[in-house]
């Protein structure tokens, strides 16, 4: 008999299943239809025996002491701070915008007083913020956001940011000063040996057993257990009984090259005239020394595995009966992005499976004093 059958070996189910087992002695089974580990920040050694991320570059970065600490228990770390050029108007320009970016494009020499002053006569003030164009208009003014923000959403997503929450560009900031990093997070890193090294660590305990190549639907009434933790997508478990909900999905086309560096930068991003959102070379987030170097290109499609949740308000509608159905169900725990349809970064997966955790210890002690007569009274 198995305490849990968790339903997912990435970061929600193996951060649960490694505190579950060697925290509270729990046994733990964790199943994924996958035949790796790791979820989507699997990587592995290609054929050049060049480390590679295999669903596109996973980059950690956290304010979370909390998470970064926990995630170290299983990892070193390799410092490294992000940084992505966008192919725009025949130039390789700094995203997020800056000064640089501004006085590139358009050959100035402004200084950051000047560029403050430069995007308060170019934006479009709008008195509600409620889509994607309007997060950057209001900031920057149509023509930047023509070049740099409009086509890659569109390509992305399958819509017009103007059709799209304000949440999904929000994420990308503006700057005033020549601040070229991707993310300005306190902890950013990427595990020394790689994610699925991080990941064999975290279950390397004999209390879980990993099955994978596995849906869970063919084994939950074969393999006794008493509670689930599922990470899986919240519309199939409840057999899409409201409907589907809408994904974006990724194709990845990998490519080897003969030689050392193929780009300038680890993600040049493609905002215009082609098909992918964007290539990443892998060297430059792992710091591998090789003769070869591996690439992947990403192009957006609108079936295949789900990555994206789509961020309009009449899919947040249909999320919210799958989460009242959810909350009703018991022994069974929903926990990580498809199961909460929310586009978590990886450290927020992180948290939210810790914070799962110590709601079943909660959950788990009050039922303790019940069955030992001491129940609580208020």
């Amino acid at each position: 008999m198995f305490d849990y059958l968790i339903v997912g070996a990435g970061f929600s189910g193996s951060v649960l299943a490694e505190r579950l087992a060697t925290q509270l002695g729990k046994k733990i089974l964790i199943v994924d239809t996958r035949n790796h580990i790791g979820g989507n920040a699997y990587d592995h050694y290609d054929d050049a025996g060049i480390l590679v991320h295999k669903y596109g570059p996973h980059i950690f970065h956290t304010n979370s002491r909390e998470v970064f600490e926990y995630l170290s228990n299983f990892t070193e770390w390799r410092q490294y701070e992000h940084r992505v050029l966008a192919s725009v108007d025949g130039q390789l320009l700094p995203i997020p915008i800056n000064l640089d970016t501004v006085n590139k494009l358009y050959g100035l020499n402004l200084n950051s007083f000047e560029l403050t002053k430069f995007f308060e006569s170019v934006a479009e003030p709008k008195e509600y913020i409620r889509t994607s164009e309007d997060v950057v208009v209001s900031k920057v003014g149509r023509e930047l956001y023509e070049k740099f923000f409009r086509n890659y959403t569109r390509k992305q997503w399958g819509m017009d940011p103007s059709e799209l929450d304000k949440s999904v560009i929000a994420r990308v900031p503006t700057r005033t000063n020549r601040d070229d990093r991707y993310f300005t997070d306190s902890y950013q890193a990427m595990p020394l040996h790689g994610y699925t090294r991080m990941f064999e660590k975290m279950l390397s305990h004999p209390n879980i057993k990993v099955m994978l190549n596995t849906d869970y639907r063919e084994i939950q009434d074969v393999i006794p257990y008493r509670e689930m933790v599922y990470t899986g997508p919240v519309d199939a478990f409840f057999d899409y009984r409201f409907g589907k909900l809408p994904y974006r999905s990724l194709e990845f086309k990998h490519e080897t090259h003969n030689t050392p560096t193929y780009q300038p930068a680890p993600v040049v991003n493609y905002p215009n005239e082609h098909p992918y959102t964007r290539v990443t070379e892998f060297k430059y987030l792992t710091g591998q020394s090789h003769g070869k170097t591996s690439i992947v290109y990403e192009l957006p499609r609108a079936e295949g595995d789900p990555y994206y949740p789509v961020p309009r308000p009449e899919n947040a509608e249909i999320y919210k009966k799958y989460k009242a159905l959810a909350e009703a169900t018991p022994h069974v725990h929903f926990v990580g992005r498809l199961a909460t349809y929310k586009y978590y970064n990886m450290d927020q997966v992180v948290a939210q499976a810790l914070t799962m955790y110590s709601n079943l210890i909660a959950r788990s002690t009050l039922e303790q004093h019940i069955e030992n007569g001491h129940a609580l009274t208020v």
